[in-house]
């Protein structure tokens, strides 16, 4: 087994940009300059001739949520909290059979990994030994395979549910079984805009200190962001300068994964809707949606700004296979996942997929080989 990247990069003599440089380049540079300049980074840190993806799959354990974000249409309205909304699904909390079979699923293609979340589950709907007893079935029952689970704004939904610190939630979900933490719930690491979008969420001080521990206590975790709503292309500056900063303390980051906002039907995406509707969000505020080169433009910008990261994942997700191609020209050293499963983003309208065959054809198609890695990046196939 082979080292592709570790999470974090020794500093070299290249001075780092400011965010006052970032945002100039991001001004003034055309996008094919700032393609060009993300990409000669890339080939510096990746001089390999492949380019590398993971085969795993994406599983909402229970999809009953406190929080009220108003660009997520999958989450169920526990209690009526939000009776408000009238286009919530009905909710659900898996058995560990359906769990079960979810896996099987997935070794039978190959696959090595489990990305596990939910929303944020009132404790009376589940006990925190129902998270316990989940991991140690998986490691029981499937003790290959990687877990993946629990995004910062779960992890700091235990600790207030369960009067417990975050060290000590972090302790036991490991001791149980947890490997790993997906960067999911970052959206856009502002307060000012996380109180309009993303009300009963983290703030950004307790999402960065669950990341914080977790690097602590040696635990890897990837990070996101979210943007193309309401936010200032400044505010994307400043949630890169969190993570750059975070990464520079702690070198618990594995990689960076831009995506852009899918309106669909979701109240975000509704512009009439906002208003009185909403708490915190002003008459008048309106969409400025990240298309495609919207998308390349920020996913080169990151690159070219997370000095300290060694990964930075392409997002065919949201953008389809072509554009995930040429993020690979834009900054993006890795496909990201098959993920044979997507329930999140495909409740906003949008659905693509791709099986592990397709992946390798667009990365070949892309000029690379195709390489399968593991949730370090760390090369797990033949050469």
């Amino acid at each position: 087994m082979s080292i592709a990247s570790p999470g974090i990069i020794p500093r070299t003599s290249v001075p780092r940009i400011s965010d006052e440089e970032a945002f100039e380049l991001y001004r003034d540079c055309s996008i094919h300059e700032l393609g060009r300049r993300a990409h000669e980074i890339t080939m510096r840190l990746h001089p390999e001739d492949y380019r590398t993806y993971v085969v795993d799959r994406n599983i909402n354990y229970a999809n009953y949520c406190t929080a009220r974000c108003i660009f997520c249409n999958f989450k169920a309205d526990p209690q009526g909290m939000n009776s408000g909304r009238k286009d919530l699904p009905e909710g659900y909390v898996l058995s560990f059979e359906e769990i079960g079979r979810k896996i099987e699923e997935l070794t039978e293609i190959g696959g090595t990994q489990i990305l596990m979340q939910g929303g944020l589950v009132p404790k009376d709907i589940l006990p925190f030994e129902w998270y316990l007893d989940l991991l140690r079935f998986v490691k029981r029952e499937y003790p290959g395979i990687h877990v993946h689970a629990f995004s910062p704004p779960e992890i700091h939904a235990l600790h207030e549910a369960f009067d417990m610190s975050v060290r000590d939630v972090l302790l036991r979900l490991r001791e149980a079984g947890l490997d790993t933490i997906p960067g999911g719930g970052a959206e856009i690491l502002v307060d000012r805009v996380r109180r309009k979008i993303a009300q009963g969420k983290t703030t950004v001080d307790q999402y960065l200190q669950v990341v914080r521990e977790a690097h602590r206590l040696g635990m890897k975790t990837s990070v996101t962001m979210m943007f193309g709503h309401i936010e200032t292309v400044q505010d994307r500056i400043e949630h890169l300068r969190r993570l750059r900063d975070l990464q520079d303390e702690t070198g618990g980051f594995t990689a960076y994964i831009g995506w852009t906002f899918q309106p669909g039907k979701t109240p975000l995406g509704r512009v009439r809707a906002f208003g009185t509707d909403y708490d915190g969000l002003p008459d008048g505020e309106h969409l400025v949606l990240a298309d495609a080169h919207e998308y390349l433009r920020m996913t080169a910008l990151a690159r070219v700004y997370l000095d300290n990261f060694a990964n930075i994942q392409a997002s065919w997700v949201t953008q389809g296979v072509k554009i995930g191609q040429l993020a690979l020209f834009f900054g993006a050293n890795d496909m990201g996942s098959v993920m044979m499963e997507e329930n999140v983003v495909s409740a906003a309208g949008t659905t693509y997929r791709l099986t592990e065959q397709e992946i390798r054809n667009a990365i070949t198609g892309a000029g690379w080989v195709p390489r399968k890695r593991n949730c370090y990046y760390e090369i797990i196939e033949a050469a």
